[in-house]
Parts: C-alpha cells; sequence; structure tokens
C-alpha cells in the first residue's frame, strides 16, 4: 500500500470517527443551507455579473456604497436578533426542565403519600399518575397546535373526547389532577400539609405551561425580522461594487461566501426563536416525554417494601430496632459535640 493511500484512509477514519469536527462541518441535516441557499446564489450571481461588466464593459468600481449601511450596525443587529432568539430558546428548555423534575416530584409524592387499600384505589392512584403525564404530553401537542393522539394509553375514552372540544387541554388535565387530590383529602387519606405540597407541585406544572404558551405567541415583531432581512440582501447586493476592482472575476464566489455567513446568522435566529417544533434545531420535546414515560413506568412497577423493612435496611448493628430516626439523629449530634 502506498504512502498517500495510507494517509487518505487514515485522513478518512479520522473524519468520521470524531462527529465533533470536521464530520459536523461537512454534515448538511439540520444545517440552515435549504433555507439561505436562494438568496446566497442570487448575491453570488449578482457578483459574478458585476465582475464580467467590470472586466469587459464598463469599471463599476463604487467604493463610497460602503458608507450606505455601516458593517458595524448590521452585525450589532444580527447579533441581537440571535441572542434574543438563543434567549428563548434556552428560557424553553429550562421550562421543560422544570416539567420534568416537577412530574418527578408530584408522581413520587402522590404514590407515597395516598395510600390505596383496594385494588378500586389502586387503579385509581395509577390513573392519576396518568394524569400527570397526559399534562405533560398534552403540553407538548397544545404548543405544537397538533391533535392529542399520544393521549390516548393513558386517559380514558371519555377524557379524550372532552379534551377534544376544549381550547386548553392542559388546564383541563390540571383540572382533574386537582379534584383527585382534594377528593382524596377530603376522604381524610391526604392530610391538609401534604394536600398543599401537592397543589404547589401542580401549580409549577400549569406555571410551565404559561411560560411555553408566552414564548409561543409573543414571537419576535415581524416587522424587525422583514426590516434585518432587507439589509442583509441590501448590504450583499451593494458589496460587489465595492469589491470588483481587488477581486476581479473572484467577486462572485466571495460575495457568495459573505451572503452565506450573514443569511446563515440570520437564519439560525429564525429556526430557534420558536423552540417548540420538530424541526431538527427545535427542542426534544418527543424525547423529554419518553423520559418522562420510562420515569413513570418505573414509579409504578416498582416493589414497594413494608415500612417496617425499610427502616431495618438502614440500621446499623450499634441502632436499637426500637430507637427512632430522630432519637438516632440526636445521639450522633451528641456524639459530634462530645468529640
Amino acid at each position: 500500500m502506498s504512502l498517500k493511500r495510507r494517509w487518505d484512509q487514515q485522513l478518512l477514519r479520522a473524519i468520521y470517527a470524531r462527529p465533533g469536527r470536521l464530520r459536523i462541518a461537512l454534515q448538511y441535516r439540520g444545517s440552515v443551507i435549504p433555507a439561505i441557499m436562494p438568496p446566497v446564489l442570487l448575491c453570488a450571481g449578482v457578483g459574478l455579473a458585476i465582475s464580467v461588466l467590470h472586466a469587459y464593459i464598463h469599471p463599476l468600481n463604487l467604493p463610497v456604497l460602503g458608507s450606505i449601511i455601516p458593517t458595524v450596525v448590521l452585525g450589532l443587529l444580527l447579533v441581537f436578533r440571535t441572542n434574543t432568539a438563543y434567549e428563548r430558546y434556552w428560557e424553553g428548555r429550562k421550562l421543560w426542565g422544570m416539567m420534568v423534575n416537577t412530574t418527578r416530584n408530584l408522581s413520587r409524592l402522590m404514590w407515597v403519600s395516598i395510600p390505596a387499600e383496594t385494588e378500586t384505589e389502586h387503579r385509581a392512584k395509577i390513573a392519576s399518575l396518568h394524569l400527570i403525564l397526559a399534562f405533560a404530553m398534552a403540553t407538548k401537542q397544545h404548543l405544537r397546535q397538533e391533535h392529542l393522539d399520544e393521549l390516548t394509553p393513558f386517559l380514558t375514552p371519555a377524557q379524550v373526547q372532552a379534551l377534544a372540544t376544549i381550547q386548553n387541554p392542559p388546564l383541563r388535565i390540571a383540572y382533574w389532577l386537582e379534584d383527585y387530590l382534594h377528593s382524596q383529602y377530603r376522604q381524610g387519606k391526604l392530610p391538609l400539609y401534604q394536600l398543599t405540597v401537592l397543589d404547589e407541585q401542580l401549580q409549577v406544572l400549569v406555571d410551565v405551561l404559561g411560560g411555553s404558551e408566552r414564548i409561543l405567541k409573543t414571537p419576535i415583531p415581524l416587522a424587525y425580522a422583514i426590516h434585518l432581512k432587507q439589509l442583509l440582501l441590501l448590504y450583499c447586493l451593494l458589496l460587489p461594487f465595492q469589491l470588483v476592482a481587488q477581486l476581479g472575476i473572484f467577486t462572485g464566489l466571495v460575495i457568495g461566501l459573505i451572503a452565506f455567513t450573514l443569511f446563515g446568522v440570520e437564519e439560525i435566529g429564525l429556526e430557534i426563536e420558536n423552540p417548540f417544533g420538530r424541526d431538527c434545531n427545535d427542542l426534544p420535546l418527543d424525547a423529554i416525554c419518553d423520559t418522562m414515560q420510562q420515569n413513570m413506568r418505573d414509579l409504578i412497577q416498582a416493589p414497594s417494601l413494608p415500612l417496617a423493612t425499610n427502616l431495618e435496611m438502614n440500621l446499623t448493628p450499634d441502632d436499637s430496632p426500637t430507637m427512632s430516626a430522630f432519637d438516632r439523629l440526636s445521639t450522633s449530634n451528641s456524639g459530634l459535640k462530645t468529640s
């Protein structure tokens, strides 16, 4: 094997073995290339035409056009556009991280705090946990303005039919959860302080819904997006007149690269300003909901040990079987003070 062929194979292995470097730079899926290709080709074609006219027909070198749109002003507008869009994207991710944590806390507290002495009560408690999961999935589909097909395995047919006729399905599910918790309190199965804690967790879920709706229903003003797009296009169309004397026939290529950079940054901000869709650059809400579903399944299927068994597992050989956890804690603290 020749040295050149061995080097080519090592280079290919390096490219595909490190997806975070050169391979990701060559990746087409998930990039903004399809969206920005028309204006980039337009600007490159205009630059090529101006270079030909400048070389063979009439000089078109006009450096004065560079003062029409200052580069600094255009750069500040692009930075503001991208930062604003990323703030919306990151806020959406924080909200859904809060959704995951609150779902775990609420389901764990309900599973442990609410007693189920009969099979009917056990099934009702499982149905209430399914309501928590249905709330998250209904929020996802509500933000995407999709049908509630994914909720069928977790709700009764009557509940699915009721959700199909209202404007905000997650709020109705939160109402059902609240009604279940208060019914357990009225039956004496849930103390008031535990009901208060569970209500606070449920309120966090509703706050996540409201925060996500705020991001969705408050887009970046259309006039700002239109004006920025117009400035970018005008800047790239005037740029060949400033560079044609220095670049000559390569003016179209350089203008195409500059347009690719500017329009690419602007398109990234446009894609991530609504993070709840199904595009490659949106939040992975389906994967997040799958994680919550798996956590819920693990909680329901986990074998429960009697309270005495759990206490015995935490006892050390020196502990008395009748000693309470508070007494053990007090004893250990006094030992620390003595030492």
